[in-house]
């Protein structure tokens, strides 16, 4: 579920991307909001296919801290009228999901004996 959902999200924020690149002529905002979200997926896959709970837990975490500073960047862009509200308000709610999945995953199984 949290895999899929953050494939979706990195599309949306690929979109945002291009958008932002070619219509406003961004490439430093835009390039960072980029690099922050797309490991979120990709390490959610590699937690799941974790050698150890603690692989997994780690990689979460991993997936945690980019999915944060990705809403940073998302609240940077939009404070900074690069992104519209409806866009911001969005892909900020997905992102902001993902976080709180992503941390209630960590905690359950940090909560079971490692």
């Amino acid at each position: 579920m949290v895999g899929k959902k953050s494939f979706e999200l990195a599309v949306n924020i690929i979109t945002i991307y291009k958008k932002l690149v070619a219509d406003k002529k961004e490439f430093v905002l835009s390039k960072q909001i980029l690099r922050s979200e797309t490991p979120v997926g990709a390490n959610i896959r590699e937690a799941l296919n974790g050698q150890s709970k603690r692989d997994f837990i780690h990689n979460l975490s991993i997936s945690q801290k980019e999915c944060d500073e990705t809403i940073y960047w998302l609240e940077l862009l939009f404070t900074t009228e690069y992104i519209s509200k409806e866009e911001f308000e969005d892909v900020r709610n997905q992102a902001s999901e993902i976080l709180k999945i992503i941390r209630s995953i960590i905690l359950t199984t940090k909560s079971k004996n490692l």
